[in-house]
């Protein structure tokens, strides 16, 4: 019985725009992916950001500290690298520098071989007026879904 591990930024999609999306792999230590197996990470805060070598990183995840863990054990909110391929990696910074858009972590799961993964996005953030224009086309869809079982039923 293998539980799927899939923890997710909701609130991503609500506060950015996706422009595009990459899977990325991430360099982990041993208590760091035995806590994510247990489901126990958050990427709700979390960002990338490139260093001066040219390395994407992800800011602010945080991966609680493994039960059985000794003093091997990881530091919670930890800079974490992310593995792309070389063009992929140039392709981001450009979009980054030259466009003032930002990469959000959106997905992170353990694929089929047991190697955790993240899904991360280029995004532009979006305004007050948009973000209100999500939420009233929400709600319009949520009512017509309503009036649609009552017509069926």
């Amino acid at each position: 019985m293998e539980k799927r591990i899939n923890i997710k930024n909701r609130r991503a999609r609500f506060d950015y725009e996706f422009l595009d999306t990459y899977v990325a792999g991430i360099v982990l230590s041993g208590t760091e992916i035995k806590s994510i197996r247990q489901g126990k990470a958050s990427i709700t805060e979390s960002f990338c950001e490139f260093n001066e070598q040219g390395e994407l990183f992800v800011i602010n995840m945080q991966v609680e500290l493994y039960s059985h863990g000794s003093h091997y054990n990881h530091q919670p909110k930890a800079s974490r690298k992310l593995l792309l391929q070389k063009q992929e990696l140039k392709k981001l910074e450009k979009a980054v520098k030259t466009s003032g858009n930002t990469i959000i972590p959106t997905n992170l799961f353990i694929n089929e071989r047991g190697l955790a993964k993240m899904k991360i996005a280029l995004a532009r953030g979006k305004k007050e007026y948009d973000k209100r224009e999500t939420i009233k086309d929400r709600d319009s869809k949520r009512q017509l879904d309503r009036v649609k079982k009552a017509y069926n039923n």
